[in-house]
């Protein structure tokens, strides 16, 4: 069994496995001189040998136990049509939505449009590198791609103001999500991935009332439906308020806390295993610090099943020689 498998399922404690969100791509210097000859951003995740390549990079470098596949959670609302571009310097660009369109949109068509990201993680799973390491895939939580999908754009610190204006359109994009979340998890599952992550990177944004409708239940069709597919799930509700209310009702196998979480509180909070925690931030100081702050986590979660990662994605100004001492602080912890 693997490290990870063993911490989510077996609820090891004498075990830190090791994976960083964001752990393939921008920091590292072999990501940025394929990128510098592809720029399209959507093209290098649909290039299966390019973004395999790439998934791989980290775990080439540093004793990690996990790849999580180079790809965004934005392919599904591109694999459903919506027009998706990323723009150097801004971010995603999202085109209007259009409903009729996404009603129609067949499964066919929509696994046709995605393939490249499935092959993707049969390479990646098949390779040597990964013997005895998981695979990871992921998705968007319903709530994050509908934020992106109607705000056309990352919300950052608000919402249009007119975002929950068409309850109907709202309602009806949800249960498309539903559906095609589920037909891109089966894909990744089937083809490899036996950890699946998702990611609500906006469900801070809510007012606790709102949770219910747009955090709890659609996340919870999908950790239900994962489950169904006999593999783990991780849930990264970022910046929610009550994590221990999101665990009791959406029931992850793991949860994933971002930085502004207080890791002695959520210990006597929740009894599944954690993973993360640690501020990306750090990485940019020094390795005294690092030490120190790594530490500390593995210190507070040294009795409860653990998984270490930072708090949300690597820095791209982040030092590889930084992030390998990150890593060999853990590994020798």
């Amino acid at each position: 069994m693997t490290p990870l498998h063993q911490v989510i399922l077996n609820k090891d404690t004498k075990i830190n496995p090791i994976w960083i969100m964001r752990q393939a791509g921008r920091y590292l210097p072999e990501f940025r001189e394929i990128r510098k000859s592809n720029p399209d951003f959507i093209n290098l995740c649909l290039n299966e040998s390019l973004s395999s390549e790439i998934t791989l990079q980290p775990l080439k470098r540093f004793d990690l136990d996990a790849a999580i596949i180079f790809s965004d959670i934005l392919m599904l609302p591109y694999g459903l049509t919506q027009k998706v571009e990323f723009e150097k310097g801004f971010g995603p660009k999202l085109g209007e939505v259009n409903i009729d369109e996404l009603s129609k949109k067949g499964e066919i068509d929509f696994v046709e449009k995605l393939y490249p990201i499935y092959k993707l993680i049969k390479k990646v799973s098949n390779d040597d590198i990964t013997k005895n390491k998981n695979t990871i895939g992921f998705v968007g939580a319903p709530w994050t791609l509908l934020v992106y999908m109607i705000n056309q754009q990352s919300p950052k610190k608000n919402l249009k103001k007119d975002f929950f204006k068409n309850e109907f359109l709202i309602n009806r994009i949800l249960l498309i999500l539903d559906k095609f979340l589920k037909i891109h998890i089966k894909n990744q599952i089937d083809n490899g991935a036996d950890v699946i992550q998702i990611f609500d990177s906006w469900a801070g944004l809510l007012e606790e009332k709102d949770l219910p409708n747009y955090v709890y239940s659609p996340t919870l069709n999908l950790v239900n439906y994962v489950k169904s597919l006999n593999t783990p799930v991780i849930c990264f509700p970022r910046e929610i308020k009550n994590y221990k209310e999101f665990c009791d009702i959406v029931k992850p196998d793991a949860v994933s806390i971002d930085y502004n979480v207080d890791p002695k509180k959520i210990l006597n909070d929740i009894k599944i295993p954690i993973q993360g925690g640690l501020d990306p931030k750090i990485l940019l100081s020094d390795k005294e610090t690092i030490k120190k702050e790594a530490t500390r986590y593995l210190d507070i979660f040294k009795d409860h099943p653990y998984i270490f990662n930072l708090g949300h994605g690597v820095l791209p100004e982040t030092d590889p020689n930084m992030f390998e001492y990150m890593v060999n602080t853990v590994k020798n912890y």
